[in-house]
């Protein structure tokens, strides 16, 4: 096979990615990455979209390259990108199929980052329901990883919706033989967080992630559970870490924000906490969940979205009634309180990351692909 795989930009995040040049131009035998010119998307400088500018490069690489299929990643955010379904006049023009993969619930997110009354943001549901159901509508296909948000679509009205285990991860990268004793002293330069029980929060600090509730939710946990000796340890950046740090600190909470790292240190992270927590109601899957597991942790999720159908409630973590602070609350103690629990829990985790290996999943999307191809 050949592969021309178009990405946004990430020259802008070095600091983050310093060998983000590594990968772009012919990385592999038959694997040609183009970076194309990117900006800030959801006002986060971390997350890119393309940009209009980069259309035209699009279109010039795409005819030098002449493809036997295109497969599109989260056409809605490049439609605001390119102002256009992308892919699709190309495809229609050469003849060929083009398919598209859904990825994230960006209609859910209205509540987050719209400041209207109830009223208003369900006006703003259905004008972008409208537009996301005319873009996903005119791919071939349009792929789903989770059951659920495949039937959910479907009901929607996404008429080409299929449905296949596309989710995987780079399963030998994490392991948790990465564990160490001092781990946080030693590479962190924080000897009080290797002491006790380590919750680890690992996401964007931004509404969607359920931060609002986590806020809420921690000064009612303190009241029923003894975290004299917990730490909590938050990964990663957004607008709320402000409020993040001063609504967790203000409980008198052991809390270590260690910012934005870099993926490669996620895993050393993950091996070397006790419990991942996240209070997203929004998630497709949830990638951060089997990671978790593959480093041999239990987790704690709301009883929502994706999520579900990774975490086995009482196997191999916890589900809480999604807003339920009480219900959240006895769980985490639940898993606080018992090392034993944890070792159990985070042996079953690991037992299931099995079928989310890379090669599995990426032989279900070469299959679908050369379907789609053969039929043409």
């Amino acid at each position: 096979h050949e592969v021309l795989f178009f990405c946004p930009d990430y020259s802008a995040l070095e600091t983050v990615y310093p060998n983000w040049r590594d990968y772009t131009g012919n990385i592999l035998p038959g694997v040609i990455i183009i970076n194309l010119h990117s900006t800030p998307f959801l006002d986060l400088d971390f997350e890119r979209n393309v940009s209009i500018k980069s259309y035209q490069t699009l279109l010039r690489e795409l005819e030098k390259f002449k493809p036997d299929i295109v497969h599109v990643d989260e056409p809605e955010r490049l439609f605001f990108g390119f102002f256009r379904r992308t892919g699709i006049d190309y495809a229609r023009k050469a003849k060929i199929p083009c398919v598209c993969f859904f990825r994230t619930n960006f209609l859910e997110y209205a509540d987050d980052y719209i400041p209207l009354p109830p009223a208003g943001i369900a006006a703003v549901r259905y004008v972008f329901k409208k537009i996301f159901l005319w873009i996903y509508n005119a791919y071939d296909l349009t792929m789903f990883t989770s059951p659920i948000t495949y039937e959910k679509n479907v009901k929607m009205g996404v008429k080409n919706a299929v449905y296949a285990n596309l989710l995987g991860f780079d399963s030998d990268k994490f392991s948790p033989s990465f564990r160490e004793e001092g781990f946080f002293a030693k590479n962190y330069g924080l000897p009080e967080a290797d002491k006790g029980v380590k919750l680890i929060f690992l996401s964007r600090l931004t509404p969607d992630k359920g931060w609002g509730f986590g806020l809420k939710a921690f000064a009612r946990v303190k009241e029923i559970v003894n975290l004299e000796n917990v730490a909590i340890l938050v990964v990663g950046d957004g607008p709320m870490f402000g409020e993040i740090k001063e609504g967790l600190k203000a409980l008198n909470l052991k809390v270590y924000l260690l910012g934005r790292v870099a993926p490669d240190r996620v895993p050393a992270l993950l091996a070397n906490s006790d419990i991942h927590v996240t209070n997203s109601e929004k998630e497709n899957r949830g990638l951060t969940v089997i990671e978790a597991f593959a480093s041999g942790i239990p987790v704690i999720a709301p009883r929502a979205g994706g999520v579900v159908e990774n975490i086995e409630d009482g196997v191999n973590g916890f589900l809480y009634v999604p807003q339920d602070i009480e219900d959240l609350a006895r769980k985490l103690k639940l898993l606080i309180e018992s090392s034993k629990l944890r070792e159990e829990m985070g042996r079953k985790g690991l037992e299931c990351v099995g079928k989310y290996d890379w090669e599995e999943s990426v032989s279900n999307l070469v299959a679908i692909w050369k379907e789609r191809v053969r039929r043409s």
